[in-house]
């Protein structure tokens, strides 16, 4: 998807050496997300809003949440809001949340699902997660 009528809100998962982010449109669309260094976030952020249309970003509040919420802040214009959202419990979630997305294939099938760990980082399905927690509450 890349409509540039359709509005779609930005999340962040902030960390230390990755972060994810994610842009969802408000129907519940999922237009993009990725793990990015830490180092690249904030130009990857950038290109995301212009890409996407994106009128509001939220970002999870647990570590390293406050600076990253200054960092981003700097980078955009006033009118786009930054929402803070709880972030607990959110990276077993997108564990679960990651097996739905990519079904496990072959023998790691026979592994219970909670046994199971992702072969990669999840944090952009966080991101995700934080998108959709914000819009349940909002």
């Amino acid at each position: 998807m890349n409509n540039p009528e359709q509005k779609t809100i930005l999340g962040f998962d902030p960390g230390r050496d990755k972060c994810g982010v994610a842009v969802m449109a408000k129907d519940g669309q999922l237009c993009y997300h990725e793990v990015v260094v830490a180092q690249e976030v904030i130009s990857k952020i950038e290109s995301l809003i212009h890409k996407f249309a994106v009128e509001l970003v939220v970002i999870g509040n647990q570590t390293t949440a406050k600076s990253w919420h200054h960092k981003i802040e700097s980078i955009l214009s006033p009118s786009l809001p930054i929402v803070m959202v709880n972030e607990r419990n959110s990276s077993l979630e997108a564990r679960e949340r990651y097996w739905q997305m990519y079904p496990p294939q072959g023998l790691i099938r026979l592994i219970p699902q909670g046994m199971r760990l992702p072969p990669r980082p999840v944090d952009d399905i966080v991101a995700i997660l934080l998108i959709e927690r914000y819009l349940l509450n909002s």
